[in-house]
């Protein structure tokens, strides 16, 4: 896919975040659906990808029955690992969130980064959602990194950075997320992989077969 092309296809899923959180009344938000088409350059299975989806799922639907109203909270996996961002009425609704999350089947670490107050108003929604789109154009725009590598949340202008790169490509993708214009703060939740690892994982390009020379 070219560059212009991911450039559209990121602003059509911001488009449809955003409108999704403009008519959504759900209090509890599942993180980003997986595109079938990016699957392929994800660099987790496509097994934990399809799991990462599931451990958002229960958690929302658990959460909800639990505590209603109580939250708002975005949840999303990455590798079995769970952001919670968002706001919760008290502390204890807080703690208690994390406490459901942390128990739903496969998931293997909890970063719980919600706030204690008033869930954020719909500007606020909208705000962080363009930011988020913005953040992922300029990662497409940096082409020494791969773009799909990198799991995107904005909460309250402050970008929280997700996925299996290395240290390299953590330091980039930060530097190129602080460099966006309404960015607040980067908090970097990168599960740090070897160049060597990167490598061996990295797909093998096809082998091509010379044709034999004719006899002269």
């Amino acid at each position: 896919m070219t560059s212009g092309l991911k450039r559209v296809a990121l602003a059509a899923l911001a488009s449809a975040a955003l409108a999704t959180q403009l008519t959504a009344c759900f209090p509890v938000v599942a993180g980003g659906a997986v595109m079938t088409g990016l699957m392929a350059t994800d660099r987790r299975t496509s097994g934990t990808q399809v799991e990462d989806e599931g451990i958002e799922l229960r958690a929302v639907n658990r959460v909800h029955d639990a505590l209603g109203d109580g939250v708002h909270v975005n949840i999303t996996s990455y590798n079995r690992k769970v952001l919670l961002t968002g706001e919760a009425s008290t502390a204890e609704a807080r703690q208690k969130t994390e406490e459901i999350v942390s128990h739903v089947e496969n998931v293997q670490g909890v970063y719980n980064e919600m706030v204690v107050g008033l869930s954020s108003t719909l500007s606020e929604r909208s705000s962080d959602t363009l930011i988020s789109g913005k953040v992922k154009a300029s990662l497409v725009d940096a082409h020494d990194l791969i773009s799909n590598a990198f799991k995107v949340v904005t909460e309250r202008k402050v970008v929280y950075l997700m996925g299996r790169v290395t240290e390299r490509e953590a330091n980039r993708a930060t530097e190129v997320a602080r460099g966006v214009d309404g960015v607040k703060k980067v908090v970097r939740l990168f599960e740090i992989i070897s160049e060597d690892t990167l490598k061996n994982e990295l797909p093998t390009p096809p082998q091509t077969s010379t044709p034999p020379k004719s006899g002269g």
